[in-house]
């Protein structure tokens, strides 16, 4: 019996996610950039307009990208907009404290088109706000368009652009995996890595090393420490069977 090929194109792996988007214009605008690189899977979270896929304007700077646009997905919460996918990488001109690892675009596309067993998520903010810190730190990644230092702004178009420009150019390359990039076993999907945080977080308080009336800025060290590492499913089974014995422990 001939089983079915199960397409690892990063054409067919990437999503791109719009969080919060003001302007149905800019939905548009992305949607033909998009398309224009070869991808076609757009989720919206929570945009501006309900109807913002058949806004007027959205349509008009689709031009032509309408099957994008036809096909998206809006979605009320990040954790939707993640549902299948074991890698985000956050999107934002602005550096955070306690972000997950910076990488450049070609970095990240690199890594993306090594490692067919990456389900990845561009996540882009509000044109206004960018990405809240919340979401930042779910991410895997913090991805920094490295432009003109004295004029770094960006419309989300363009954003969308860059990176899928450079996600379109690393999957025509064929780039070979490497040791040094990429996972050796299942990347955990970031719904995963969230329980496990939680799961930590109850075992650290349990053990007094963290007081949840006064948690400072413990755990977000921790998920910056371990955003580093790329976590397999594994690990986080691991990391989870840890703090499992530690509260069994503190009865």
């Amino acid at each position: 019996m001939n089983l079915p090929q199960i397409d690892t194109s990063l054409f067919k792996r990437l999503r791109i996610v719009l969080v919060e988007t003001s302007r149905p214009g800019n939905i548009g605008a992305a949607a033909r950039a998009m398309k224009t690189m070869g991808f076609s899977d757009l989720v919206l979270v929570k945009p501006r307009f309900d109807d913002a896929i058949k806004q007027e304007e959205a349509v008009a700077f689709a031009s032509g990208a309408q099957d994008v646009m036809d096909a998206a997905r809006i979605v009320d919460s990040f954790g939707e907009a993640l549902e299948g996918c074991n890698f985000a990488a956050a999107v934002s001109a602005r550096l955070r404290e306690f972000s997950p690892p910076i990488v450049t675009p070609r970095n990240l596309a690199q890594q993306l088109a090594a490692d067919p067993g990456l389900q990845a998520a561009l996540v882009f903010g509000n044109e206004r706000f960018g990405l809240p810190n919340e979401i930042v730190e779910k991410c895997n990644v913090l991805i920094n368009i490295p432009a003109n230092p004295e004029y770094s702004s960006l419309n989300l178009a363009q954003a969308v652009q860059v990176l899928t420009y450079e996600c379109r150019m690393a999957a025509i390359d064929g780039v070979s995996r490497s040791t040094d990039i990429g996972f050796q076993g299942q990347a955990a999907a970031v719904a995963q890595i969230e329980g496990m945080y939680a799961h930590l977080e109850q075992a650290l308080i349990a053990i007094d090393f963290l007081d949840a009336d006064n948690p400072k800025k413990l755990m977000p060290r921790l998920k910056r420490l371990f955003s580093r590492t790329q976590l397999e499913v594994e690990e986080v089974n691991i990391l989870r069977g840890i703090a499992k014995q530690i509260l069994a422990g503190r009865k």
